[in-house]
């Protein structure tokens, strides 16, 4: 699983799982542009990674995406992957959630996907490409709480599957990761802000056979397969990453 001489743009990749798959891709042989509205948190990773480009801006606005692709073509000579990891999780019901929380986790979570989705694609056509999607369990398994963000990652693989059958015919290849309880800051400031976490972290272990939760690496190396020509008869499925806890019935 290889990626030489290859562009890839990821989004969100200033930390977590997006900084995963950056890393991931550059040890792999590409160049990655990494855009991410933290940019400083961005800058710093891209410093860590040798060929790698810092892009700030919002992955929401049309403007911004427009032009972090342009700057990607232009410095790095091309974008062959892009990786669609950047997300938002905002919680609390229907009834208590602001239209305006609805509107920004949708913002930054589909029309962003959306919207990279479509400058890339041009990028792509005629040459070839793949396109990764970072959706979540959150799509087929939901979970209280969570309306928009759960909308927005169930959104986010009827994207993939379309996207799949518009472009083919491009030799743009489609897919999306689900991925499961992934070790990430937002994870563990979410685990630090409960009452007891060590006892949390035990509860959620016991629904994960394979005895532990993922690592930002776990899902770069999903990330790889599809993105590389090991994945070059797959495009509109979804790979679930999770250490089979869905399965297991959480």
């Amino acid at each position: 699983m290889r990626l030489d001489n290859k562009v890839a743009l990821v989004t969100g990749g200033a930390q977590g799982i997006g900084q995963g798959i950056a890393e991931r891709f550059v040890e792999a042989g590409a160049a990655v542009a990494i855009f991410d509205i933290n940019g400083e948190g961005a800058r710093e990773v891209a410093r860590g990674l040798g060929r790698a480009l810092a892009l700030e801006g919002d992955v929401a606005d049309e403007e911004q995406v427009k032009a972090a692709v342009a700057q990607t073509v232009a410095r790095l000579g091309s974008l062959d992957v892009l990786v669609n990891n950047a997300g938002i999780e905002i919680s609390g019901t229907v009834a208590e959630m602001s239209s305006e929380t609805w509107d920004r986790v949708l913002a930054v979570n589909l029309r962003g996907a959306f919207l990279c989705s479509k400058y890339a694609i041009p990028q792509m056509r005629g040459r070839g490409g793949a396109i990764v999607n970072i959706s979540s369990v959150h799509a087929f398994h939901s979970y209280p709480h969570e309306p928009a963000y759960d909308a927005s990652k169930s959104g986010m693989l009827g994207l993939t599957r379309t996207m799949a059958l518009d472009h083919g015919k491009d030799g743009i290849r489609v897919n999306a990761i689900c991925p499961g309880y992934i070790r990430t800051p937002l994870l563990e400031r979410w685990f630090s802000e409960l009452p007891n976490p060590e006892e949390t972290m035990r509860e959620v272990l016991k629904h994960h056979p394979l005895g532990r939760i993922g690592t930002p690496r776990d899902i770069a190396d999903a990330a790889l397969f599809l993105a590389s020509e090991a994945a070059s008869f797959v495009s509109g499925a979804y790979l679930v990453v999770d250490g089979a806890m869905t399965v297991s019935g959480h």
